[in-house]
């Protein structure tokens, strides 16, 4: 098979997350499990941080990523979902895997992925694995999926564990409640391993506290700490993540990590990783910008900054998936801007006018478009030079448009 006809089969014949939803999520080790058997369990052949948590996850494992490659160290880096090409799932010093690997990779264990109907990210993971393992990195960044305790990537033993946060998302696989979701993204916690958990919750708080204590894991806070160091990443939100960086390289066992290492890396998080979509200006005049942003935890760090921002007007192309909670996330969004409604082009997306319909309800007025780049494009011919142009909603809406 060419590369694409080796995508084209991994995201219809076996179900895709990111494009399908629901039906394609499975809560179950089961096969990760047999699959790194027949691979020859390729993740015990290199060390590894595992990343979980709400918001900031993304981010926290770019800013990982770049520090130790500032260290002289070869990384490998395991993110999801991608933006533009699936490639950007697995890098090492931050370049993409070569199409050609992920070709030969199917095509060797095809037969075994057909057999044991392995879902299109239980079957990435091990890729993944697989060619950190023949690259013989010193340490791979390992961000979880969804959730932790049954996440695909919680087959590893990692150095170090780190849980963002937590919010309310994906609550139809994870749990209705802020606590419940927590007992989920704990389940990467391991025994003996240090686990740094970057904002101290109350609600979460005893959650983390007992599992670490149960599998006698020392436990830290990041946001108690006031080291704080400058980054590239340009939205607010990330002096978040820079604490919780920093805080698992300090707590990294068996690795040289200077602070010249950590200054220099936080600072070339994108020239290093290549990390796209995060609070990411596109154009200056009239001022267009983007975030990934889609939870109502992380649209409100988003919406922080923007009111920060000066403008005449906001103009916001919005797009979101169809099992989004929009009564968690409409009433967020400020009635005084103009709205350009569209559907993300996958099988996820919700309808451009069913999402219009929705926002008229919390005050939220403007029209409807059949794409993102048709909605974005009519936003430009509006929006004059004093105004901002705000693109998100969803991964895939930003995708469309980087």
């Amino acid at each position: 098979m060419t590369y694409q006809e080796t995508l084209a089969w991994m995201f219809v014949q076996l179900p895709m997350y990111q494009r399908e939803g629901k039906v394609a999520f499975k809560k179950d080790l089961t096969n990760s499990i047999a699959f790194s058997k027949e691979l020859d369990f390729p993740e015990r052949k290199f060390k590894t941080i595992h990343v979980g948590g709400t918001n900031g996850k993304g981010s926290t494992s770019h800013m990982l990523a770049s520090i130790l490659q500032e260290a002289g160290y070869k990384v490998g880096l395991y993110t999801s979902p991608h933006l533009k090409n699936f490639t950007e799932r697995i890098r090492m010093n931050g370049q993409e895997i070569p199409k050609e690997n992920v070709t030969a990779f199917i095509e060797k264990n095809k037969k075994f992925l057909t057999a044991h109907e392995l879902s299109f990210f239980e079957m990435t993971v091990g890729l993944a694995f697989d060619y950190f393992a023949a690259a013989a990195v010193d340490i791979a960044i390992v961000e979880v999926g969804m959730g932790g305790r049954l996440d695909s990537t919680n087959i590893i033993q990692p150095e170090i564990t780190v849980i963002t946060n937590i919010g309310l998302d994906h609550t139809q696989f994870l749990g209705e409640s802020l606590p419940e979701i927590a007992y989920e993204k704990a389940g990467i916690i391991k025994e003996d391993t240090p686990v740094i958990i970057g904002e101290e919750q109350l609600a979460v708080k005893s959650v983390f506290i007992r599992k670490a204590a149960a599998v006698h894991a020392p436990i830290s806070f990041a946001s108690a700490t006031v080291e704080s160091y400058p980054t590239d990443l340009l939205g607010e939100y990330q002096k978040k993540n820079v604490k919780t960086a920093v805080a698992a390289i300090r707590a990294l066992q068996g690795f040289q990590v200077s602070d010249t290492a950590i200054k220099a890396g936080l600072l070339q998080v994108v020239k290093n990783t290549n990390l796209k979509g995060r609070w990411q200006i596109l154009q200056e005049v009239p001022k267009v910008l983007c975030d990934t942003a889609h939870n109502a935890e992380g649209l409100a760090e988003v919406f922080s900054q923007l009111r920060k921002e000066k403008y005449v007007r906001l103009h916001f192309v919005l797009g979101v998936v169809s099992d989004k909670k929009l009564e968690d996330i409409l009433p967020l969004f400020p009635v005084d801007a103009q709205y350009y409604f569209c559907k993300p082009d996958i099988p996820r997306g919700l309808s451009e006018v069913k999402l219009q319909e929705k926002a008229v309800a919390y005050g939220l007025l403007g029209a409807a478009y059949p794409s993102t780049k048709k909605a974005l494009e009519v936003a430009l011919l509006n929006a004059n030079q004093q105004d901002i142009i705000y693109v998100g909603g969803s991964t895939f809406v930003v995708a469309e448009i980087i």
